[in-house]
């Protein structure tokens, strides 16, 4: 073939060809939609915490299992603020603590009014974290009165914690001297001597623990028992676990006050759509387990204890196992 007097041989034109299709294939699949899965989001928290990375296995569960879904962890400012973004429908699914729910679900401080929020599903616990250093002063809950303590984040779920403990001993925010530090941050302050103790909610172990721990010694700061065990039949979202000395290689071992966190949804979500959820992640929890440390402390049978009720889907997902 001649175009404008050049010879064009067979197999060049054949190139041609074959580079107008896949130009012409490029060009159909940008147009097309590039999933047709619904996506929904998940809240969690800050990247530096156990929730996001909870979060994404979660997630990949469900975009693995469910047909037609693909869900995806969002950044948020965490337990606390994720009870609002459900009401507000900003997001179709989150992790809070229990308490927190209760508290949203109910209308008590920090929501002020109630949130129309419904439980999908136990996860982990979150453990209390009392931490003062070995070499201090301070080895019982009485004794932080007028000290320095590191409570994370302003209105953040240790703060709220924090409040209940205090009041439980006749005492107050304003009978100590609060820091509002990241978990991490607030353990380096303590392991450098700047503040006295440090108290965080969180999974265990915890990293800035165990950073703070790799170079000064730690002690679980003690709780008398009866006051524990009134403050659990009072807040019966609470309860005990026992913290080997191993976990953080400490002198002795503790029992620390525990909270579940739990999957929270839309009270108007729709029952098939909350069951496909549950199901998918839940039937495949194992897998997630064989990767995750956090998920392996998952325990079922805080379904029977959860604060808040059952959405009628998850209910239905947990009736038939």
């Amino acid at each position: 073939m001649f175009i404008y007097g050049v010879r064009l041989s067979t197999s060049f034109l054949y190139m041609v060809r074959i580079c107008v299709i896949s130009v012409l294939f490029i060009m159909i699949l940008a147009c097309a939609p590039a999933n047709d899965r619904q996506e929904i989001r998940l809240g969690t928290a800050a990247l530096g915490g156990a929730y996001y990375p909870l979060g994404q296995g979660l997630s990949s569960l469900v975009t693995q299992h469910l047909d037609g879904v693909s869900m995806v962890p969002i950044v948020t400012r965490g337990a606390v603020e994720n009870p609002r973004l459900i009401a507000r429908g900003d997001i179709e699914l989150a992790l809070t603590n229990a308490d927190l729910a209760y508290f949203a679900y109910d209308g008590q401080r920090p929501y002020g009014e109630p949130l129309n929020i419904l439980a999908a599903g136990a996860l982990h616990p979150s453990v209390l974290h009392l931490i003062s250093r070995a070499d201090g002063e301070i080895s019982t809950f009485e004794q932080l009165e007028g000290k320095r303590i590191a409570l994370g984040a302003a209105g953040g779920p240790t703060v709220s914690l924090a409040r209940l403990l205090l009041e439980a001993h006749g005492m107050s925010l304003d009978d100590v001297v609060p820091s509002f530090l990241s978990y991490s941050d607030g353990f380096s302050q303590l392991g450098d001597g700047n503040i006295d103790a440090a108290f965080a909610l969180a999974g265990y172990p915890a990293a800035g623990v165990l950073q703070t721990r790799a170079t000064q010694d730690l002690s679980f700061i003690q709780i008398d028992s009866e006051i524990m065990a009134q403050f659990i039949i009072e807040n019966p979202y609470y309860y005990l676990v026992d913290m080997p000395k191993e976990v953080y290689d400490t002198n002795m071992g503790s029992t620390l006050l525990a909270v579940p966190n739990i999957l929270i949804v839309s009270g108007n979500a729709d029952a098939d759509f909350v069951f496909g959820i549950v199901g998918s992640i839940y039937g495949n929890l194992q897998q997630l387990q064989q990767t995750n440390a956090i998920a392996q402390q998952i325990d079922l049978s805080q379904i029977e204890h959860l604060p808040i009720p059952l959405h009628p889907g998850a209910s239905q997902y947990f009736m038939q196992q």
